[in-house]
Order: C-alpha cells, then sequence, then structure tokens
C-alpha cells in the first residue's frame, strides 16, 4: 500500500467543499486519493480541479434521519484503504487546508505511525467578498489556531494523552492503525460524541494522540448556535451511548447551557428533554 487519501463527508455546503477541493489542489503536496462520502446528498458529484480529481461515495441516512457521520467516516476511509492508501487525512468539509497540510500528515505519519496526529485549526471570520483565496499559502495571514486545542508551531510535535482535546475536524492516522481501532463507533448517528469516542477507543488500543504544528487548516466561516439547540435530541441520544461506553457524559458544557434555557434537566445520572428548540427561543425573546 502507499498513497495520501483525504476523506471528507458532506451533506450540503457545497461551497465549502468546492473551496476544499481548490485548496488541496494547491497544496505543496497533493493527495492521491480524493474521497468524498455524500450524505444523503445527490448534488455532490465526481469533480476535478486541477490535478485533482475527487471520487464521490453515497450513504442515506441514519435512524429518526440524523446524519450517518460515524459510519459515513469509515465508510470514507475503507474506500481510500481499498484504493490503496497507506495515509489517511480526515477534514471536515467545512476546513481548508494549508498549503503543507497533506504533505505534513504524511511525513509525520509514515515517521510515527504509533499514532493519530491533529493539526492546528483556525476559524476564519466571514470571507470578504472575492471569497477566500484559492491559494492556500495566503491562508497563512489568518493563522490563528484555536485557543482551546494544542497549537504547536510549524515543525514542531506535541504528544497529547487527552481524549477530551481531540476533534475530527482535522487528523490523519495509518492505514494499520485505523485497522487496530477499529474506526468510528457507528451506534453514534447524529451530532456530538462519537469524536470523543474516538479519541477513547484510540487510547485503548494502544495508540497515541499527537499534534503536528505543520497540519495547519481553516474551518470557513458560517453560521452556528451556541450552544447547538438545533442538535439537542442528537446530543441527548449520543450521550447515552457514550455514558455506556465510558461510565459518563460527555459534552457536559453543552447539556448545562441546554439546561439553563429550560431544554434538559436532570434525572438521577440521565439528562431528559424537558422543551423543544423552538420553545426555548421563543422563551429568550419573550
Amino acid at each position: 500500500m502507499s498513497g495520501v487519501a483525504v476523506v471528507t463527508i458532506a451533506h450540503g455546503r457545497h461551497g465549502h467543499l468546492a473551496a476544499q477541493h481548490r485548496a488541496l489542489a494547491r497544496g505543496t503536496h497533493l493527495p492521491d486519493h480524493y474521497v468524498v462520502v455524500a450524505m444523503d446528498d445527490p448534488a455532490i458529484v465526481d469533480r476535478r480541479d486541477g490535478d485533482l480529481a475527487s471520487r464521490v461515495v453515497r450513504t442515506g441516512r441514519g435512524p429518526a434521519g440524523a446524519l450517518p457521520l460515524a459510519a459515513a467516516r469509515n465508510l470514507g476511509v475503507r474506500t481510500a484503504l481499498d484504493a490503496g492508501a497507506d495515509v489517511v487525512v480526515l477534514l471536515d468539509v467545512d476546513c481548508l487546508a494549508g498549503a503543507g497540510l497533506v504533505a505534513a500528515y504524511a511525513d509525520v505519519v509514515r515517521a510515527h505511525p504509533g499514532s493519530v496526529w491533529s493539526g492546528p485549526v483556525t476559524y476564519l471570520p466571514p470571507a470578504p467578498a472575492t471569497g477566500y483565496p484559492d491559494d492556500p499559502s495566503a491562508l497563512a495571514a489568518w493563522d490563528d489556531p484555536h485557543p482551546a486545542r494544542p497549537h504547536p508551531a510549524p515543525g514542531e510535535l506535541l504528544e497529547s494523552a487527552d481524549p477530551d482535546l481531540f476533534w475530527s475536524l482535522s487528523f490523519a492516522l495509518a492505514a494499520g492503525t485505523w485497522q487496530r481501532t477499529g474506526g468510528f463507533c457507528e451506534d453514534y448517528v447524529g451530532y456530538g460524541g462519537e469524536d470523543t469516542d474516538f479519541a477513547r477507543t484510540v487510547l485503548a488500543a494502544g495508540v497515541g494522540l499527537g499534534w503536528v504544528g505543520g497540519a495547519r487548516a481553516y474551518h470557513q466561516h458560517h453560521p452556528v448556535s451556541s450552544p447547538p439547540v438545533e442538535h439537542v435530541d442528537d446530543i441527548l441520544r449520543n450521550g447515552r451511548i457514550f455514558r455506556a461506553r465510558w461510565g459518563h457524559w460527555p459534552m457536559e458544557g453543552w447539556l448545562a447551557a441546554f439546561e439553563e434555557r429550560g431544554l434538559v434537566r436532570r434525572h438521577h445520572d440521565d439528562w431528559v428533554r424537558t422543551a423543544a428548540p423552538s420553545d426555548a427561543r421563543a422563551k429568550e425573546t419573550a
């Protein structure tokens, strides 16, 4: 096996996906494979930008109409491995790859295949009228990695054994390491919990976690809810799965914020729904 694959999962976000493709096509090292998993989105099709072509594979929705984020990542990685990749980079559809991201991940994974490696992510301001630059080297002007995560400088590596610091926006690992971990737990459907679960699975498998400063990504701006009230039901369902697997609730900061808004309440060692998000927003604006 040889070659580097980038795997992205997407539903909607077509403009962000096209911008990601442009950035990858103009990096210092083109991926050998670019796999896009379209989740219930027939509008996402194979396309080419310069010398980089994407390959689209498809999946539907999970139970209750939720997007199967965990299963979609597993499908994307399986597709990449079947194509012969020995290094797999998983990149969120909102993330633009810095010019050296693919090269930095390829180098560190091949040199240190016993760990899962993450790179710093900068959250970009709204795009100017002309859009974000197509040249990924120009993104460095915005470089300001998220302060809640480790952010080593380019050329630096940092080991981190804290699974709560892992996130699925941007990370890479060797084919054999993926197989050793077993991938994402597909019991999780919809938003929240599956990436923190994966980090604990990684550590339980005897695999390390690390951060590589050269693999810098830039998260394209889009409106968000804080806390993500539209995902309350996903977070409650996935939180119960996480508690059953690991003995405690994840995402407790969000749960506390939902409780303040009257959306959920504690019931012994469980969290239960008390109101719909629209009800809570109405109370906030009344």
